[in-house]
């Protein structure tokens, strides 16, 4: 891939990739300039998303195990090196959740990984057992992948709000699936607990979230709203689609925007697609 401007990598859940392309995703994305699309809940075939795109995108597609559900995609200019879609034991199907693959940018390789945690429910149910084994086998992957490439990246629908900045009702919210304490805890080891003095800057694993680094702890910028009542128009939004960075990766941010739509009845998805460029 080139290297005279910087990789320009965005994330985003469509909720329906044919559904978005209906409301507008295709004019977002025809004027973003995008270099590396991952997308979550596809909900579709390869090959509609082979004709929604276009001849100009080289696509990894990962459908869901059942027809209709998840699936993740990643989108690039130029093909991957290689890819992978396996997490977790053998037994465990993440089939729809979880594709990574490795370009060549220049003389360096980056790794991408598009990811769609389950949303799971607050309570004991096949649902949330679930969650817990994807977060459990990605709390293994995460080491892995950072000793495999130094730039490393996992972006997705992660569907956990890390702290209380990441959710605009945080008080209602603490014994909802998504800002569950044992939940949260996977992210204090991803990337250090609030108040650790290396909180973001090597703690845990050494993984960066670019969002908060970013922005700092300020509210948000949330990432999705519910579909329910007036929760966009009052931005009473979570901050659950992330850029996971390894420190050498994170280190090359130049920019970072979420594409918040301008109004409730021009988006294309009920989250916001997540735009990083990095100066590799």
């Amino acid at each position: 891939m080139p290297t005279a401007k910087p990789l320009r990598i965005a994330t985003v859940n469509v909720n329906g990739v044919r559904a978005a392309f209906r409301k507008g995703m295709g004019d977002w994305l025809a004027g973003r300039n995008v270099d590396i699309l991952a997308v979550q809940e596809v909900r579709a075939s390869t090959e509609d998303l082979e004709a929604l795109l276009g001849e100009e995108w080289d696509l990894l597609h990962d459908p869901a195990t059942s027809k209709g559900r998840a699936g993740v995609a990643i989108a690039s200019r130029n093909r991957a090196s290689i890819h992978r879609v396996e997490l977790g034991a053998p037994d465990f199907d993440s089939a729809g959740r979880w594709l990574e693959a490795d370009y060549e940018v220049g003389d360096r390789v980056v790794t991408v990984v598009s990811a769609y945690v389950h949303s799971g429910v607050a309570d004991d149910s096949p649902k949330m057992v679930e969650k817990y084994r994807f977060l459990d086998a990605m709390e293994a992957r995460l080491p892995e992948l950072a000793a495999h490439s130094e730039l490393a990246l996992v972006v997705g629908d992660l569907n956990v709000g890390h702290r209380t900045l990441d959710i605009r009702n945080w008080k209602g919210n603490v014994k909802r699936a998504g800002f569950l304490p044992e939940e949260r805890a996977y992210f204090d080891r991803f990337v250090g607990a609030e108040g650790d003095e290396l909180y973001n800057a090597g703690a845990g694993f050494g993984w960066i979230d670019v969002g908060r680094r970013v922005a700092g702890d300020v509210p948000g910028p949330y990432t999705w709203w519910s579909q329910r009542g007036k929760a966009f128009d009052t931005d009473t939004g979570w901050r659950i689609d992330y850029h996971l960075a390894t420190k050498s990766l994170a280190d090359t941010v130049v920019d970072y925007q979420i594409d918040r739509a301008d109004a409730w009845d021009t988006r294309w998805s009920d989250h916001a697609p997540v735009v990083v460029d990095y100066a590799i």
